[in-house]
């Protein structure tokens, strides 16, 4: 008997953190997500976000310490921009927010890769980056010989 399978796709991301109201305010007003429902019982806080009504984040207030990148799990959330220039507005407004990144400006992912983006931490220390397929041509690329979202 053959059944017939559907690719699959990501359906949302969830993320256990360690202060949901510092994470909910990083999430909603550094990345432009809006709140599409949460959960304010101690001991069970979340929140649903999301882009036009569909679920993108789930955050968990679970987590008792800080990222750990040598702990098996999540290695970054990337995130995909249109353009290059919308990579540029939201490093602007991460910088004004004081947001930890490991690289100077637009990266490129690769020696001679048209994709880049930006590449920076949320609050509990959680590896993010903000890219787009083309537009980073003349950007560095910072880690030689490798890709650069698999080392910072």
């Amino acid at each position: 008997m053959t059944t017939a399978i559907s690719k699959l796709r990501t359906g949302h991301v969830g993320l256990n953190v360690t202060d949901l109201d510092r994470s909910l305010a990083f999430y909603r007003d550094a990345l432009g997500f809006a709140l599409l429902g949460e959960g304010k019982e101690d001991g069970r806080r979340f929140a649903f976000l999301g882009q036009d009504g569909e679920l993108v984040l789930t955050l968990w207030q679970q987590a008792d310490g800080g990222y750990v990148p040598a702990a098996a799990g999540l290695h970054h959330l990337a995130l995909s921009a249109d353009t290059i220039e919308q990579v540029r507005e939201y490093e602007a407004r991460l910088r004004e927010l004081g947001t930890d990144f490991a690289y100077e400006g637009v990266v490129a992912h690769g020696e001679g890769r048209a994709s880049g983006g930006i590449f920076f931490h949320d609050p509990d220390g959680t590896r993010l980056e903000i890219s787009v397929p083309a537009g980073a041509e003349c950007a560095p690329a910072p880690t030689s010989g490798a890709p650069t979202c698999g080392f910072f």
